[in-house]
């Protein structure tokens, strides 16, 4: 997934600003892993916890070798988050605020958020029985998507926009250096979808475990390749829209169909999927001209991608039940269900935007937010290119 992320962003910014668009992608990884190690995972699954953060655990303390595996899978969820941002903050951002979000991304925001998606859980009264239901976000539509695309919009928005991006109130567009980076990028997220959305499982040794995997594997696929359609048809039929075969929105409206599906890849049929994906690819073009409009600057479509495929997904999953859904049950439970998925992705979105708010506010208050207007058109360097002037 980062090493798609980095080709994408790469490909999609000009190439002044290459160097340092890699950096920000290789130090997600590497931020990402001493945050999450120290703090991130005790905040997340501490074994001493409220109903709001974990507070046990820090460093890996006293965790059990059997829990290692759920540690390396959740802090590259929290590293994904954070690289939804960077692509969305591209060409003008201050590489020490980089530094300051990429730590408190995924050493907090995210680790909060995924602990309520651990423990939330609702009960509905029926008869003398109360029945247990629980947040359906199988592979982090909401945990991983909303949270990033979240704080991607709010940080693009207070940032503002590249130089030249609008031009007395309409947009002008800024193409990346590279397309064939740019797809080698989407080819490589569209495999890594597969195992971040089969890997949700956790594992693979107990009965029906292998199906379970094989299910979410599908349906990203499908759900995937409809998004991609429905997007390219979009783009060419539609007037306004463009109408012109795009490459770059066939990438982007798959990616939005494979972040959709995340929340219920596991328990959807697989038309369920195609469904989920067509409308994903719609939500793709929705939420990008809705930015566009906004004259907020997003050089990778991130928030589209992330933030509305992401909502869609969260709202998806519990009407596409193949047990619970609300298109088959039409009962009480079925639409408490959607409700509580509905909550949740309110209370994403106003945390997630809440702390970006504080977050990249701050660092504006104090100068330290975007990079000074000559930087800009010259290009950022790296602090590799730096260390060696």
């Amino acid at each position: 997934m980062q090493c798609g992320f980095a080709f994408l962003e790469a490909g999609s910014v000009r190439s002044k600003n290459t160097t340092n668009v890699l950096i920000k992608n290789a130090l997600d990884v590497f931020i990402g892993a001493v945050a999450y190690w120290l703090f991130g995972y005790a905040f997340a699954f501490g074994s001493e916890s409220n109903s709001f953060i974990g507070y046990s655990n820090f460093a890996l303390a006293y965790v059990p070798t059997d829990k290692f595996s759920r540690w390396f899978f959740r802090f590259v969820c929290a590293a994904t988050a954070a690289t939804i941002v960077s692509g969305a903050m591209a060409e003008r951002t201050e590489f020490k605020t980089y530094l300051i979000y990429s730590l408190f991304l995924t050493g907090f925001i995210y680790p909060v958020v995924s602990h309520w998606g651990w423990h939330e859980r609702g009960w509905l009264k029926k008869g003398i029985t109360t029945i247990r239901f629980s947040f359906q976000d199988f592979a982090g539509s909401g945990i991983v998507h909303v949270v990033g695309g979240t704080c991607a919009l709010v940080g693009a928005a207070i940032l503002g926009p590249r130089i030249g991006r609008f031009v007395k109130g309409k947009p002008v567009t800024i193409p990346g250096h590279t397309v064939p980076m740019t797809a080698l990028g989407g080819f490589i997220l569209f495999m890594g979808f597969l195992a971040f959305n089969g890997g949700s499982q956790g594992s693979i040794s107990n009965p029906g475990d292998a199906e379970i995997a094989a299910v979410a594997v599908v349906n990203t696929f499908i759900s995937g390749s409809a998004g991609a359609l429905t997007a390219l048809f979009i783009k060419r039929i539609i007037p306004g829209a463009g109408k012109n075969w795009s490459l770059l929105t066939t990438i982007n409206g798959a990616l939005t169909g494979m972040v959709a599906i995340c929340a219920g890849c596991d328990a959807v049929y697989p038309y369920g999927a195609f469904v989920i994906g067509i409308f994903a690819g719609v939500t793709y073009i929705l939420w990008s001209a809705i930015i566009l409009k906004m004259k907020i600057d997003d050089p990778l479509d991130s928030c589209p991608v992330h933030m509305g495929g992401g909502a869609w997904g969260l709202i998806a999953a519990p009407l596409f039940n193949n047990k619970t859904g609300v298109l088959y049950q039409w009962n009480k439970l079925s639409f408490y269900i959607w409700g509580w998925n509905i909550l949740g992705l309110v209370v994403i979105m106003a945390w997630s935007a809440g702390c970006a708010i504080i977050m990249f506010g701050s660092c504006r208050l104090v100068g330290q937010l975007r990079v000074p207007e000559d930087i800009e058109i010259k290009g950022k360097p790296s602090i590799i290119t730096i260390i060696m002037e």
